[in-house]
């Protein structure tokens, strides 16, 4: 899934991203740490069980047809195809099972699908990787003061995780941020990104500029204030 492609799953237009990135600005004027808002398409390829779904599925679509097996071979002969009694039916059960193979591959395609066959566990844990990921590839871990959050949400997953520096960690607590991560993720679901976003950095801002207020002498913008298009 390219850029465009995302930014218009998320349903986000390009005034949109200008007024989440106004508000990254807004927020990271009143105090002195950085926010960054990324967003990836998916945190993992998922290949595995996406490939072990659509063999589980095959398999027992397979094994449904085979007390029809009967029927099979005589609806070929119908069509006056000899062959070894076990040969005709054994040739569709195998064809239909690759047949099957592909179809459902191609349906793990959908994003909702996916998330019904990918366990729970796995998602969350690739999230967080991925997060953690872009925490670093961003430089949001070397800000000056090490200040920086990072509001990441991934689309597949439909799942948010905020990540605080640990100058920012020592004043704050998790509980407050997993609250904010709550109501993005909730607002994410309704397919509401501008709102989810906006009201995420307005939080995370007055959070900021209550333990970390801005020195209006000396306040750098060291990282993006638009909203990152992460690769996979």
């Amino acid at each position: 899934m390219n850029s465009k492609t995302l930014v218009k799953k998320f349903n986000l237009s390009k005034e949109a991203l200008e007024r989440v990135s106004q508000k990254v600005k807004d927020a990271e004027s009143k105090s002195s740490g950085e926010i960054v808002v990324a967003v990836s398409a998916e945190s993992n390829d998922y290949s595995f069980w996406e490939l072990f779904a659509a063999v589980i599925v095959s398999l027992a679509a397979t094994i449904c047809m085979l007390p029809f097996s009967e029927r099979i071979r005589a609806f070929y002969e119908s069509l006056n195809w000899t062959a070894p009694e076990w040969y005709l039916p054994a040739i569709f059960v195998f064809t239909s099972f690759f047949l099957i193979l592909v179809l459902f591959g191609l349906f793990n395609l959908i994003p909702a699908l996916d998330r019904m066959v990918i366990p729970r566990a796995f998602r969350n844990k690739a999230v967080s990787d991925r997060a953690m990921r872009a925490f670093c590839e961003l430089g949001v871990c070397s800000t000056r003061d090490r200040t920086g959050i990072l509001i990441f949400v991934s689309y597949l997953e439909r799942q948010a995780r905020i990540l605080a520096d640990e100058g920012i960690a020592k004043k704050i607590g998790p509980d407050l941020w997993q609250l904010i991560v709550n109501s993005l993720s909730e607002e994410i679901a309704k397919n509401n990104a501008e709102t989810a976003f906006c009201d995420a950095v307005e939080k995370c801002g007055e959070l900021l500029a209550q333990y970390f207020p801005a020195d209006k002498d000396d306040n750098p913008d060291e990282l993006d204030d638009g909203v990152v298009i992460l690769e996979r």
